[in-house]
């Protein structure tokens, strides 16, 4: 149904891109109580000592038994850059279908589509009983995964993965940049910036939008 009247889709991604120097992770886990905790695995997974699965079973412990409702409350307070909702619209209005493709669990994931008004998002999840969350991860949901969601949101909206491109800062953006037809390393890694079509540093997300129009006139 978008295949005829939107010609691309720019995935974008959250921790490090959408929130700026931090992770939604790390901040909640300030409410949680393991911020140290969670701040040195992140980094340990950065710099590859540490995979996804450790990274997110170690944080998913501290979740157990917070009330699902109570997460969007938090989630007000989440350090975003300036420009989201300005970007999303400039997406829709140029033809490009606007994703959320990330490592965040789906309670930020959701929070921040529902917010903006992304077409949708990927992520790991985080496994609830009763109304609360348990403590363990239902979905595991790494860089290749986020690579794999993307990809398969381009054939779900009938698109060409070289009409598509994404926005991110770091390792678990590379899969997702080898794979699409433009990439943007948005204050990004020294990885991300070798892998990116361009490389954008800024405070306000509005600064891709001249990368972003590269999509708008190869697709007209």
């Amino acid at each position: 149904m978008f295949s005829s009247d939107h010609a691309g889709a720019v995935f974008f991604d959250v921790d490090g891109t959408l929130v700026p120097g931090t992770s939604s992770s790390v901040f909640l886990a300030g409410f949680l109580g393991h911020r140290d905790e969670l701040a040195k695995a992140e980094d340990a997974y950065a710099s590859g000592t540490l995979d996804n699965r450790q990274v997110s079973e170690l944080d998913a412990a501290g979740w157990a038994g917070v009330p699902e409702d109570q997460v969007a409350g938090w989630l007000d307070g989440l350090p975003l850059v300036s420009g989201i909702t300005e970007t999303v619209a400039w997406c829709w209005q140029n033809g490009l279908v606007p994703v959320l493709a990330t490592l965040a669990w789906s309670p930020v994931g959701s929070y921040l589509t529902d917010r903006f008004g992304f077409h949708a998002f990927g992520g790991p999840r985080l496994e609830t009983s009763d109304g609360r969350f348990t403590g363990r991860v239902a979905h595991h949901f790494d860089e290749y995964d986020k690579r794999d969601f993307a990809l398969a949101h381009v054939r779900e909206l009938g698109l060409s993965p070289r009409s598509c491109g994404a926005v991110g800062d770091s390792r678990s953006d590379l899969p997702l940049f080898a794979s699409v037809g433009l990439s943007v390393a948005f204050n990004g890694s020294a990885g991300a910036r070798a892998a990116a079509t361009a490389t954008v540093d800024d405070d306000d997300l509005r600064s891709v939008f001249p990368v972003l129009s590269r999509l708008v006139t190869a697709t007209r």
